[in-house]
């Protein structure tokens, strides 16, 4: 998961002010050097991370944080603050144009996820209510049209396409033509990309720019490459002027720095986030909240969101009774989680509840051929078994192996997996009563 260890790096910083009660000067600037390591071992722009420990250093060593009662959660504060400030301080919402169509100039190298993250902008604001159309002006990567072809399909959205042999500016011209013609209120121009940045493609998109004159002009980067994505969205923003940035592959062991250093260096926010690969995963950006991800302290209104998208309110008051009173059982688990794979990855679910570290539920990923060989497990088990798992011996366990052609180890991952649930719906319910926002929703989470 993105963030991983650089969250844990800050997290062992912050242990050690702790650890002092009251803060001196010498303490801070100790903190403020193990905090600026972590930040450049995260790729991190060296000018980024200079401003941000400057700022940081002159805030922590006032007055207010030395003689305060506990320091260093003021440090804290101060540490939340600043990387809010640095990732863009609010979200950046899409503009969405007076008169329709809004059109999306979708950019950025090859590799990056441009196509499928065009698919994924239209897809969530056709749940919105919006007529998305989405239009092939990549004519030069091989099965690239029919890539963007495929994604359409998939979300019930129509392409726009005339072939490979036809210049991508009259493409674009006419995709909007058509968008107008037949009621699109929006429209998303997936342009060709390179493996490098070269003049040729630069030149494309500018003609495409002046033809069309985008609402939005999106960068799509890659997380993954570190550093020099902060470079290829400087390169972009100067030839194009672009607007916003997609930061894609952000579940993937990614060290995070481009996410903290795309916004100072070029000016322009980050406005949405990929977090997997199916094509429902995307999010807006929301500096705060990343913030908070990456000092360990949760996401809980995103994943608020995710819950109250995902889960069924009936069964939740129902979840939420058996919780309370103990009897969550196999079949109530493989009911859940068939729910809880709507919300993503249980390590992304993870970093987003305060104080429960990621790497706790490391073997608790959602896969659907293993979710298929643990509904043939407990279909092969009793009514007794399903309900009290924990009668559950070795012999017991042969037998359910051989009816659901699967292995005792499986089986034990099983088990091993809802314990994890388990203890992870459970502590949603603590604080419980008005001020658990699970519990006014009622979402299985109580």
């Amino acid at each position: 998961m993105a963030f991983q260890s650089l969250t844990e790096k800050l997290s062992n910083a912050f242990k050690h002010l702790k650890n002092k009660g009251k803060l001196t000067d010498i303490d801070v600037k100790e903190g403020m050097r193990e905090i600026k390591l972590a930040l450049l071992e995260a790729d991190v722009s060296f000018k980024v991370v200079k401003e941000f420990i400057r700022t940081v250093s002159e805030r922590a060593v006032g007055q207010e944080v030395l003689e305060s009662l506990n320091p260093a959660q003021q440090v804290i504060k101060i540490v939340n603050e600043e990387l809010t400030a640095i990732m863009g301080g609010s979200q950046s919402k899409l503009t969405i144009a007076s008169k329709p169509p809004t059109i999306i100039m979708m950019v950025g190298l090859q590799g990056a996820g441009k196509t499928t993250h065009a698919g994924k902008l239209a897809g969530m604001y056709k749940k919105q209510g919006k007529r998305p159309l989405l239009v092939a002006c990549d004519i030069y990567r091989p099965a690239a049209i029919k890539q963007l072809q495929v994604v359409g399909d998939s979300l019930g959205i129509p392409v726009f396409e005339m072939g490979d042999k036809v210049n991508p500016v009259k493409i674009a011209k006419e995709g909007i033509s058509y968008a107008v013609k037949n009621d699109f209120d929006m429209v998303f121009i997936d342009t060709a990309g390179r493996l490098q940045i070269d003049d040729t493609l630069m030149k494309e998109l500018e003609d495409i720019k002046e033809a069309v004159h985008p609402t939005e002009i999106l960068l799509t980067v890659d997380a993954m490459i570190g550093q020099e994505s902060v470079n290829v969205a400087e390169t972009f923003n100067e030839r194009l002027d672009i607007t916003g940035v997609i930061l894609t592959k952000l579940d993937g062991d990614t060290r995070g720095g481009a996410a903290l250093s795309v916004k100072y260096i070029t000016g322009k926010p980050i406005k949405f986030i990929g977090t997997g690969e199916k094509l429902d995963m995307i999010e807006p950006f929301y500096p705060d909240r990343m913030a908070s991800r990456i000092l360990g302290m949760g996401d809980v209104l995103t994943l608020i969101e995710k819950a109250q998208t995902a889960f069924d309110e009936k069964k939740a008051a129902e979840l939420e009774e058996k919780l309370r009173k103990s009897t969550f059982t196999l079949d109530d688990y493989l009911d859940q989680f068939q729910q809880l794979k709507n919300m993503g990855d249980l390590n992304q679910l993870a970093g987003m509840i305060p104080g429960v570290k990621p790497s706790q539920l490391k073997d608790a990923k959602v896969d659907e051929k293993q979710l298929a060989h643990q509904e043939a497990i407990i279909r092969a088990m009793t009514a007794r078994e399903r309900f009290n798992p924990s009668i559950l011996n070795s012999s017991r366990k042969k037998r359910i192996a051989q009816g659901s052609g699967t292995s005792v180890e499986e089986i034990n991952r099983l088990l091993k997996q809802y314990d994890q649930i388990t203890k992870l719906m459970k502590q949603f319910g603590r604080g419980g009563g008005r001020n658990n926002p699970f519990g006014r929703m009622k979402i299985p989470m109580s």
